[in-house]
């Protein structure tokens, strides 16, 4: 039986984890006594890893002063996740979808993140949704997408070939690593990159709810030649 490999972005995708990582970005920046950047800046570099984020916001500062708001974004933010306030909401639908895929024989699930995996598994526990990815990459892994380190990864610990392999995700970070890899990448609508700069990038569909999502991945394997 053909096994496909569904693989998903969190910040954006699964989680709704935008407010925590605004306000642990703006207290990073003003540790060190420089102006926070504004907040759709800061929304437009969620998915890559965190130096790679911080390096695009302060326009190329050098390596010390990226890792002392590297430093600052982590303690903040392992600050603020403990305030209900702070927390991370999965997106309406997400929790079923990957319980309906995952007690599927013929999907495997993965995560391909810029979180740490510490922060993917307090999420997955958050939800009680531990097992039920096979595979999950984060920045500590592989290098910061889109660079498809972490989809090649993916491949090698599952065994699934490109041809039955899907990258979700709401960024163009997301669908260029989904291109570099060689998979099919799917956008979601509801993250923190413009959705028409999605239809720019993607090759198979912007998902505009959970629903529609689980009708575009049902297409798009029910078009896969099976092995």
């Amino acid at each position: 039986m053909t096994r496909y490999l569904v693989i998903f972005d969190c910040d954006g995708t699964l989680v709704d984890s935008q407010h925590l990582i605004v306000a642990a970005m703006e207290q990073a920046f003003n540790a060190v006594r420089q102006p926070p950047p504004p907040r759709d800046a800061i929304l437009g570099v969620v998915g890559l890893s965190l130096p790679e984020a911080i390096w695009r916001l302060t326009s190329g500062a050098d390596e010390a002063t990226v890792n002392r708001i590297s430093d600052g974004y982590k303690n903040a933010f392992g600050e603020l996740r403990q305030d209900p306030d702070h927390w991370e909401p999965m997106y309406d639908g997400a929790h079923d979808c990957v319980t309906a895929l995952a007690g599927d024989d013929r999907f495997v699930l993965g995560i391909a993140t810029g979180k740490s995996q510490r922060g993917v598994a307090r999420v997955l526990e958050r939800y009680e949704l531990q097992g039920r990815f096979e595979t999950i990459q984060t920045a500590d892994d592989a290098p910061s997408k889109p660079h498809p380190g972490m989809i090649e990864r993916a491949l090698a610990e599952t065994g699934a070939e490109k041809a039955h392999t899907v990258m979700i995700g709401d960024t163009t970070f997301d669908m260029e690593m989904a291109r570099n890899a060689g998979v099919a990448g799917i956008g979601v609508s509801w993250g923190y990159h413009p959705h028409e700069h999605l239809h720019v990038e993607v090759s198979h569909g912007v998902a505009d709810d959970y629903a529609h999502l689980m009708r575009i991945l049902q297409a798009h394997f029910d078009a896969r030649p099976a092995e």
